[in-house]
């Protein structure tokens, strides 16, 4: 019987045919629409629109602010619980993790409706404190996200490192803060990737919290939603850009991190 012996670059051709259907098409779909009028005729206005438009500039900032807000609070809550979990020794440490993981295997639906209550009885009208709400809403989505990778980073530290430093003299503070926390680094710029590119533009949140349009994702949506494709398509295409400086900026910063220890070492 002859077995079918398949090579890594036939292997590859699922995935490739993939990608080239649902992101370098859409993608390509997007681009054509970003640049042409309703005509279909090639234009810089709609670049241009989003540069003049107070509405769209506007709309970005207040995106990137609640990103930065909902990624800094969810650092600052998701480092003390995975550093507890990690490194206290907890038999149960992994169960406690499942704990906090388990909600994320409910229907979102379900989540922000339950959220949507409690907030609507603590403060009555949620329209009163918009910001508020947004970063508490997103901050509840997605604290698993900045905690398990944080986690699994710092459960790999080596202990000998520590003990070392421990050994030469240095306090718990010192430890952490030349030890620990860079050695976490990698955790951090995961954490923050999962949390900040999602939180800019997940306008699903707010829709089901309270009707709004400040996030950039509502914002591309009610273009659509008037058969607006080319203004549409050209805010994506610029979120897109944005996302993917952001990603480079926090991968170079990775690989620097990474190059500093190993010189350290």
């Amino acid at each position: 019987m002859k077995i079918l012996r398949f090579s890594r670059k036939q292997l590859c051709i699922p995935y490739a045919l993939f990608l080239i259907c649902f992101v370098v098409l859409p993608l390509a779909v997007i681009v054509y629409y970003a640049f042409t009028d309703g005509s279909g005729k090639f234009t810089w206005a709609n670049l241009l629109s989003f540069f003049t438009n107070g509405n769209t500039i506007g709309t970005l900032c207040y995106s990137l602010l609640v990103a930065v807000v909902v990624t800094a609070v969810c650092l600052v809550i998701a480092y003390p619980v995975a550093y507890v979990l990690a490194r206290s020794g907890l038999r149960k440490g992994p169960v406690l993790l499942m704990m906090f993981i388990m909600p994320m295997w409910i229907n979102f639906t379900l989540r922000l409706t339950a959220l949507k209550e409690i907030l609507t009885i603590i403060e009555g009208n949620l329209s009163h404190h918009p910001f508020l709400n947004t970063v508490i809403a997103m901050t509840y989505d997605y604290l698993p996200f900045m905690i398990l990778p944080l986690y699994t980073t710092l459960l790999q530290l080596d202990e000998s490192l520590l003990e070392a430093a421990g050994d030469l003299g240095a306090g718990p503070s010192a430890v952490f803060f030349r030890i620990t926390l860079p050695l976490s680094m990698p955790g951090i710029v995961s954490g923050i990737t999962m949390t900040f590119l999602p939180a800019m533009t997940n306008y699903v949140i707010l829709d089901m919290i309270y009707n709004s349009t400040y996030i950039m994702g509502s914002l591309i949506g009610s273009y659509f939603n008037i058969y607006d494709w080319n203004n549409g398509s050209m805010i994506s295409l610029i979120l897109f850009a944005v996302i993917c400086i952001i990603s480079f900026i926090t991968d170079r910063g990775d690989q620097n991190d990474a190059e500093n220890r190993g010189a350290a070492l």
